[in-house]
């Protein structure tokens, strides 16, 4: 009996000592050829494989969204859908402000909050100029996203008001007759996007969308 305890006091003592030991110089190169392999099949996979899938289908179904929205005139782009440019002359709507000058590199806001004074004295100059700019009357209420710039100041939306409201300035720069007005009221109605799915976002008109259809208004 106590010949067989010593048997297995011995047996557990060689079991830990086992346990213990490192995995040696041949152990640790196993596992980092499987950690290499785990790498490279991930690496490829999600690097290669994922990518090229995702851009094939893109390219597919939506191409004009996967390449950036991009707008052609003469074979020459002038600009995205997605991206806000500013629009200074009287014969064209403007765009919302922006704090970073309509620049896709440095996308971003003022970072301005309600308190800030900064804020407040480019909400009066903005409403000024909106009002004098489009021959307004001085109580006119002016929409909130021509008074704020946008967070990513680059949005290139306006609502259908604030169209609505540039409408008498450009008939005039323009030398519109009553006909050809009526005419750009119903360019600015056609050129309204609803909500996405209806529900999500607001109406509203893509500035250099309607720029451009404005150009081709007889």
């Amino acid at each position: 009996m106590k010949q067989i305890n010593n048997s297995l006091e011995t047996s557990e003592n060689r079991s830990n000592e086992t346990l213990n030991f490192p995995l040696g110089v041949r152990g640790t190169m196993k596992t980092f050829g499987i950690a290499i392999k785990i790498f490279l099949v991930f690496t490829i996979l999600t690097g290669v494989i994922y990518p090229l899938l995702v851009t094939g289908i893109a390219q597919v179904v939506f191409p004009h969204q996967a390449n950036g929205s991009l707008i052609l005139k003469d074979n020459k782009v002038i600009g995205s859908e997605l991206i806000g440019q500013q629009f200074d002359s009287t014969i064209y709507f403007t765009s919302r402000p922006s704090a970073i000058g309509n620049n896709p590199l440095s996308s971003g806001g003022s970072n301005l909050g309600l308190t800030s004074k900064k804020l407040k004295a480019q909400f009066i100059e903005r409403k000024n100029k909106f009002i004098a700019f489009n021959q307004l009357g001085k109580n006119a209420e002016v929409p909130s996203e021509m008074l704020f710039a946008s967070a990513s100041g680059l949005d290139p939306h306006i609502s259908p008001e604030a169209a609505e409201l540039q409408i008498n300035r450009i008939a005039t720069a323009r030398h519109y007759t009553n006909v050809q007005k009526e005419r750009l009221k119903k360019l600015v109605e056609k050129m309204n996007e609803a909500p996405q799915l209806g529900c999500l976002g607001e109406s509203r008109v893509n500035v250099l969308l309607l720029n451009i259809a404005l150009d081709k208004l007889q």
